[in-house]
């Protein structure tokens, strides 16, 4: 597939998702690598873009510049959004109650606090990005530190033995004193790729990861 029919399938793709409204979403291909300019409306959908974007064969790397255009007449205030951004919070089951504090500034949200894991700090990303007026999220939620290397490797591994997208001999894992986590091996796909990066995220501790992973045949 070359770029225009790349560049093509892209837009097919934003175009038929019905969590985005892909009106005023530009795209370049450049050798497999995909630029998305533009603006959308929340927070949500221009994170949502990026993954629509990645599950597209032939993607090889996806720049995400889009903006976010805040509609004034329909926007919340900055106390309103603060309000309900801590009750979306409450409502998750899977947060540490308390744990995650929220402050707002002109529709730009800042999340702080401390989790177990990084999954954890999505899952807070998430719930607040999609709030009406909110047009950045600033995610500042540290990682509490896991007891040893081979506890974070072992969740890991066990995290790739669960992923059906996942074919866990292809991938070497090494983590480093530091909890930094570094990925090798060879898949089959960007989503597989993807995944694998998730899953390594996953495990209570990891505090970075380096995916060297390779898409190969």
């Amino acid at each position: 597939m070359d770029d225009l029919q790349l560049k093509q399938a892209v837009i097919d793709e934003l175009e038929s998702d019905l969590a985005i409204d892909a009106t005023h979403v530009g795209v370049l291909v450049h050798h497999g690598v995909v630029t998305l300019g533009g603006y959308v409306a929340s927070h949500a959908q221009k994170h949502h873009a990026e993954d629509v974007v990645r599950r597209v064969k032939g993607v090889k790397a996806v720049a995400q510049e889009l903006d976010v255009k805040r509609q004034q007449t329909a926007a919340l205030d900055d106390e309103q959004i603060a309000a309900r951004a801590v009750r979306v919070i409450e409502w998750d089951s899977q947060l540490p109650r308390g744990a995650i504090s929220v402050t707002v500034e002109q529709g730009r949200l800042s999340l702080s606090g401390v989790v177990d894991r990084d999954s954890q700090r999505r899952a807070a990303e998430a719930d607040v990005a999609g709030i009406r007026g909110v047009t950045s999220v600033n995610n500042l939620i540290t990682l509490l530190a896991a007891d040893g290397v081979s506890q974070v490797q072992d969740e890991i591994r066990a995290a790739f033995e669960r992923a059906a997208d996942i074919e866990a001999e292809r991938i070497t894992v090494h983590v480093h004193s530091d909890h930094t986590v570094v990925l090798g091996g060879q898949v089959h796909s960007m989503i597989e790729r993807a995944a694998a990066e998730n899953a390594a995220w996953s495990a209570a501790g990891t505090m970075k990861v380096v995916n060297r992973i390779e898409i190969g045949h």
